[in-house]
């Protein structure tokens, strides 16, 4: 590991083996990201990561603890114990209205099958369930309606004092729910099943919302599927990840579903016009208006690209298997004309016509060559192994979470050499010394 972060790069695969991984210099001149700070509090993998506020954040994994962080300082705040066993889910949760008080809340859930929520500004338990009868694996909060919902072999819904308002029957399928809330005419919350998403060969890995209109699913095996929110329609479907181009060698093609690794749709991101998908180890970006891929680095990592998320500026970043935290900016490729190509003996000094056949092969492929690209702009090499996922703090920079059971604040140099130099002048200021100096 210390080599990496002398070195700036990383280990050979081998002698026999050539990777395609996109490597950038040491000289990171579009990376902002020069410092960094190592966390220490886990004992077990870090999964999770939420922020709270401008300048809080809370992690949590195997080790069943949640601890809260200074994102500026990387100063551990608060430590809440009360899983026993790894934590499955961390989300945050709306302030109580029955508390005069507006404190940050998290709700956190764990194999242990319990439900804790917490006070994130005093680090008490505020309420806990445990009437769980399998592991719930994900929580989401409805604030319009004041509910909040966990997932894992049922779908349960709950109000924010944690009183079960109904749940369903055992899930199997991915499937579309509608909520009912209580009206004049019926006073109990019910859940109807809607739709069931079976257009999928495999199972779904990966949904997000991406627009009003819109929701997309991606599958073990590559498929992302844009469905209507409205009437559960197919919009758009995309199965060729792994080659954007249409024309795929037939030898190629069974070589690569080989290993349906390679071509899982991990995880979603999105903009008003692209959908970014993290698929095997490489990165896509598909345009919602054209209905293509418009670029893509098919080994963006070593490993699979676990999390993904948008930056400002067109940027994207990427976190891997491998260790390593990955920004890409998005370009648009400069679009050259086709030349024509010369054939026969008077061709070569220049005489005779251009052979239009020739020519066209040439025309075709950059047609369908994808109109963008994603540039390697920064190479974040710190953790040792697995990072799951990481946070972006506009003033505070990247936090990142990892197997190594560490978390690495990662710091914008320059502005953290500003930032030390005004308070050197403020403290000189404050004692005198700047004006006895000049």
């Amino acid at each position: 590991m210390l080599r990496w972060l002398i070195g700036g790069g990383r280990e050979p695969q081998g002698l026999a083996e050539k990777s395609p991984l996109q490597t950038i210099g040491e000289e990171q001149t579009q990376n902002p990201y020069t410092e960094l700070l190592v966390l220490k509090a886990h004992h077990d993998i870090v999964r999770f990561l939420v922020q709270l506020d401008e300048y809080r954040f809370a992690s949590a994994g195997d080790d069943g603890i949640v601890v809260v962080w200074n994102a500026q300082t990387g100063e551990k705040l608060l430590e809440l114990n009360g899983h026993t066993q790894k934590i499955t889910a961390l989300i945050t949760f709306p302030s109580l209205e029955a508390c005069e008080e507006k404190n940050q809340l998290i709700l956190t859930t764990s194999a242990d099958r319990t439900v804790i929520l917490w006070d994130c500004d005093t680090g008490r338990q505020v309420r806990k369930v445990s009437c769980f009868q399998s592991t719930v694996k994900c929580l989401i909060v409805l604030q319009r309606l004041n509910v909040w919902l966990s997932g894992g072999n049922d779908l349960c819904v709950w109000n924010q004092k944690l009183d079960l308002l109904c749940k369903t029957s055992h899930l199997s399928d991915t499937v579309i729910f509608r909520l009912v809330a209580p009206t004049e005419e019926s006073l109990e919350w019910n859940i109807l099943e809607i739709k069931r998403l079976l257009d999928h060969q495999d199972n779904i890995l990966s949904l997000v919302n991406v627009n009003d209109v819109s929701f997309v699913t991606g599958s073990h095996v590559g498929e992302m599927i844009i469905w209507d929110i409205l009437d559960w329609t197919v919009q758009a479907c995309e199965c060729n990840f792994w080659d954007p181009s249409p024309q795929l060698d037939t030898q190629q093609e069974i070589k690569l579903c080989q290993k349906p690794n390679d071509i899982s749709i991990h995880h979603f991101t999105w903009d008003e016009e692209n959908v970014f998908a993290a698929v095997g180890r490489g990165l896509y970006v598909y345009n919602l208006h054209m209905k293509r891929v418009i670029a893509c680095q098919k080994s963006a990592h070593d490993s699979n690209v676990l999390h993904i998320a948008k930056l400002p500026n067109r940027q994207l970043i990427s976190c891997s298997e491998d260790g390593s935290v990955r920004i890409w900016e998005l370009r648009e490729k400069q679009q050259l004309a086709a030349e024509p190509v010369p054939t026969g003996f008077f061709n070569m000094w220049g005489f005779g016509r251009v052979n239009k056949q020739a020519s066209q092969p040439v025309k075709k492929q950059q047609e369908n060559a994808p109109p963008c690209s994603l540039e390697l702009i920064g190479d974040l090499i710190g953790h040792s192994s697995s990072v799951e996922m990481f946070l972006y703090f506009e003033d505070h920079g990247l936090v990142t979470c990892s197997a190594d059971h560490l978390i690495i604040l990662w710091k914008n140099g320059e502005r953290e050499s500003g930032l030390r130099s005004l308070k050197l002048f403020q403290k000189l200021e404050e004692n005198g010394d700047l004006y006895l100096a000049v």
